[in-house]
């Protein structure tokens, strides 16, 4: 219920400011891939460039909680709700660490999405992480990735792909 309710609450806000929110809790959305293709679709017009041509590019923040966020970003938007598994996430040096004992997951700090041009996005020490809306990494229908997220690494890629590290935007508690 408390899900459904700050869902809500949400759409609520969003309505009565008639304006994006400065950190848009992916999770409370009912399609969140088609959120982050209009901020896409949305940039490249205004940019003038092909949509074609155009990726998403994310970066973690220092933010931990949305009233942190003074302003939203003049391009894209800040993300909150996602939880990582497989790692953890260390806020100091900004990047993933093994995971913890016992613990499965942990919310990730406020992700900032942004479009840009792909012939202009040079990733190194990042792993492209899938983001599933739930722990099962599918929803009802056996659909379940929203999007990838750039997650910074000091290991290799693959250390993170046999620890199996996902984010989800719904976690079971």
């Amino acid at each position: 219920m408390a899900h459904f309710q700050r869902r809500h609450l949400q759409y609520q806000d969003w309505l009565l400011r008639k304006k994006d929110p400065k950190v848009m809790w992916l999770s409370g959305l009912h399609v969140p891939e088609s959120y982050l293709t209009a901020l896409i679709q949305t940039t490249c017009r205004e940019k003038k460039w092909p949509l074609d041509k155009s990726v998403m590019f994310t970066s973690v923040t220092k933010f931990t909680k949305p009233e942190e966020v003074k302003e939203k970003p003049r391009q894209g938007c800040f993300v909150t709700g996602l939880y990582l598994e497989g790692c953890s996430w260390d806020k100091k040096r900004g990047c993933m660490i093994c995971q913890k004992p016992k613990v499965l997951q942990e919310q990730l700090p406020i992700l900032q999405v942004t479009p840009i041009e792909s012939n202009k996005l040079k990733l190194q020490n990042t792993l492209k992480t899938p983001v599933y809306v739930t722990q099962n990494r599918r929803n009802a229908m056996g659909v379940g990735l929203v999007f990838t997220a750039d997650l910074a690494t000091t290991q290799h890629p693959s250390m993170w792909i046999l620890q199996g590290v996902a984010l989800c935007l719904n976690i079971d508690s």
